[in-house]
């Protein structure tokens, strides 16, 4: 990186341990953690009353909201949720998507020490994804149900479930509802009484896992956890302290990586949080980019299908591509590797437009972990590597096979549990107090720790062919979707117990509109996929070592993944299980020498 902005470089004590574990952690020391979320807004709104803290857009330009105003209006709604008896104990559910409205009530449910649950808006406004909400509601049994619009989530709103719960909404109330604003009319003159009763250990945010893999879990966020999470990505990142950062972000807040790591970051920092409605996906896209246009980032955050699209964007627009890199100091990925010739295009972009070549990184983590555990924070040349250990944080490794670890973490920035769900807490944690994350890391060079870790996915995902060779179906899958993009939005990988490795694709926008393709039964079929899909598979197989890192047949599922029946988590992840399930005949198909739909390689 030329001339980029101020970074560490990595620093790794390691420990080997008679057991045959590894502990890992960071040789820098910790920096003083201020005790509540509460404190960062009182800091700033002291130190640049005037300066934004969040934004929406509305009309041509932006609702703005100052940390001063900010500080007040989380004082008044503070103030106006304790004269309604919440607590602790009595929860407020969250409905809608990121907005200005969302934040100050989040803000002040912290404040006063009352846990606020954000949920995925497509659980409401999806009438067939009501499951999981009706799911949330049983596991969290909220006081308080908040939605921006009472018309748009009437359906939610109105379910017998609701029934008994105090339901706040910002416009378009519907009978027996509040309008936020009323709620900003009291006084808040004894808000400091019960803000005093609140700490470190204050659970204040309760986050719902994807349930990919069993019932989604709630996760009981602390002011400590978050907190903590902060100063640690600072000291990784000394950059962020030197001037105040400013981003123009989609990522969805009833998500860690939104939620808590973006939105955090913002406020620790005295930053600014541009909300951006729009996100990488067909027919939302053209909205981010025009958000893009509007407003400088210092630091991009994006999940890798996202850059695509705005590189793509950008290498038409010059403008575009101007404003996206004048100012910016990070471009931060996460949710897979981010495709080599992408990063190669975003360094080129960036050195076009301001000589020098943002800090490109990524980091590691769990929703229980706050997220961030690890991180990359000095520069490297390549995409995959999540980076060494966080101030403060302990890694412990057991070796799983040559240079291939399972990884628990220990630290200030994880959960000390689940909600009402002490049984699933016990399992999550060892004898030693680490929290058992479920995925696989190596080192990217075993002789030197500075070079950190790779992630070698998740060990559940894991399973092994019929000739009892293991699959590394998270690796397996990252490669195929770097070969396959963008014919491939996404895949799941099969092959469990079965003699060969297959997958199964959902098709990229362009693709699946195709006319030259033909719906059989739930799989596409035509010549393009034998040859396009083909191609690029048989090129991806020349490099395989083994049956168990070939993919040796595909098909093209027709019908898309539904969040209704389970087969897309919260997040926007696939369900690989519940796929398999759902479509067993599908699955069946794929393994059928005689059937002309299956793509072999």
């Amino acid at each position: 990186m030329e001339n980029g902005p101020e970074y560490r470089h990595h620093n790794v004590i390691r420990t080997d341990q008679p057991d045959g574990s590894i502990l890992l952690t960071s040789g820098y020391e910790m920096s003083p953690v201020v005790e509540t979320t509460g404190d960062w807004l009182h800091h700033w709104a002291e130190k640049c009353p005037d300066h934004v803290f969040l934004a929406e857009r509305s009309g041509p330009g932006w609702r703005e909201v100052s940390y001063q105003s900010a500080l007040e209006q989380v004082r008044a709604l503070g103030a106006a949720l304790i004269a309604r008896g919440l607590n602790k104990d009595t929860p407020i559910l969250i409905l809608s998507g990121n907005g200005v409205d969302h934040g100050l009530l989040a803000l002040a449910a912290q404040y006063v020490g009352i846990p606020a649950v954000p949920v995925a808006e497509q659980y409401s406004l999806i009438p067939g994804a009501q499951a999981q909400l009706l799911h949330i509601l049983e596991v969290i049994d909220p006081a308080m149900i908040y939605a921006v619009d009472g018309q748009k989530f009437a359906g939610s709103l109105g379910m017998d479930e609701m029934a008994g719960r105090s339901v706040v909404v910002s416009r378009n109330a519907g009978a027996g509802q509040t309008l936020l604003e009323e709620l900003l009319r009291g006084d808040s003159a004894n808000v400091d009484a019960a803000r005093a009763e609140v700490g470190p250990d204050s659970v204040v945010k309760i986050l719902m896992t994807s349930g990919s893999t069993s019932s989604p879990k709630g996760v009981m966020t602390t002011h400590r956890m978050m907190c903590s999470n902060q100063t640690q990505l600072a000291d990784a990142l000394p950059f962020l302290r030197e001037r105040p950062p400013r981003i123009v972000d989609w990522l969805p807040w009833n998500h860690v990586f939104g939620g808590s790591h973006n939105f955090n970051m913002m406020l620790a920092n005295g930053g600014s949080l541009y909300i951006d409605e729009g996100k990488p996906a067909k027919g939302l896209i053209d909205k981010t980019i025009e958000n893009l246009g509007l407003m400088s980032s210092t630091l991009a955050f994006n999940v890798p299908v996202g850059f695509a699209m705005l590189r793509d964007a950008m290498k038409k627009d010059k403008a575009l591509r101007e404003t996206y890199f004048r100012e910016l100091d990070m471009i931060f990925y996460a949710g897979a590797s981010l495709p080599q010739d992408v990063w190669r295009d975003l360094e080129d972009m960036a050195r076009e437009v301001r000589g020098q070549v943002p800090l490109m990184n990524t980091s590691w983590g769990l929703t229980e972990t706050g997220p961030a555990s690890l991180i990359q924070h000095e520069p490297t040349d390549r995409s995959g590597i999540v980076g060494v250990p966080l101030t403060g944080v302990t890694i412990k490794l057991l070796p799983n096979e040559e240079n291939r670890y399972e990884v628990r973490v220990k630290g200030p920035n994880v959960m000390a549990g689940y909600h009402n769900a002490q049984d699933k807490t016990q399992e999550a944690f060892d004898e030693e107090g680490f929290f058992r994350t479920g995925d696989a890391m190596g080192f990217v060079d075993p002789q030197d720790m500075s070079k950190g870790m790779r992630f070698d996915g998740r060990i559940s995902e894991d399973f092994k062919l019929l000739t009892g060779t293991w699959v590394r179906a998270a690796q397996l899958r990252m490669d195929a979707l770097a070969a396959l993009t963008p014919l491939a939005a996404d895949l799941v990988i099969t092959g469990e117990g079965r003699g060969q490795v297959g997958i199964m694709i959902v098709p990229g926008a362009e693709l699946a509109a195709s006319g030259a393709l033909r719906d059989d039964n739930g799989v596409f079929t035509g010549d393009i996929l034998q040859t396009q899909i083909g191609e690029r598979l048989a090129e991806l197989a020349k490099t395989a070592a083994g049956q168990s890192n070939r993919i040796s047949r595909a098909v093209v599922l027709s019908e898309p993944p539904s969040i209704a029946d389970g087969e897309i988590t919260a997040k926007g992840n696939l369900n690989f299980r519940k796929i398999m399930m759902r479509r067993k005949a599908l699955l069946d198909r794929l393994y059928d020498d005689e059937d002309q739909a299956v793509i072999r390689v």
